[in-house]
């Protein structure tokens, strides 16, 4: 887990993905949509993927990727991002972040 705090340490907005994904794509799409500029992860591009993927799930990600922190907080999965714009919820906290602007 400390691999993970690293990664998304003094970053608004950081997507774990992998490059075959459809959900990961769409969540990079939405987030980018807003303006923000997401660090994003392949997993299956970085060499030390299945060591992070590993992590993340004993953080409580069972569902493999996307995984969504923003303003260094675990969101989770494209359910919860989804969630989250549903409720008129995800452009506010990428304001608190520090990823967009308006």
């Amino acid at each position: 887990m400390e691999v993970i705090t690293r990664m998304v340490a003094d970053r608004p907005v950081v997507i774990f993905s992998r490059t075959t994904c459809c959900m990961s794509h769409t969540i990079k799409t939405l987030i980018s949509g807003f303006g923000a500029n997401p660090t994003v992860y392949e997993l299956d591009e970085v060499q030390n993927g299945g060591q992070i993927e590993r992590a993340l799930q004993q953080m409580g990600c069972k569902l493999g990727v996307p995984v969504v922190f923003i303003g260094q907080q675990l969101i989770g999965g494209p359910n919860q991002v989804m969630s989250l714009q549903v409720r008129n919820q995800l452009v506010p906290l990428l304001i608190r972040a520090g990823a967009i602007w308006l």
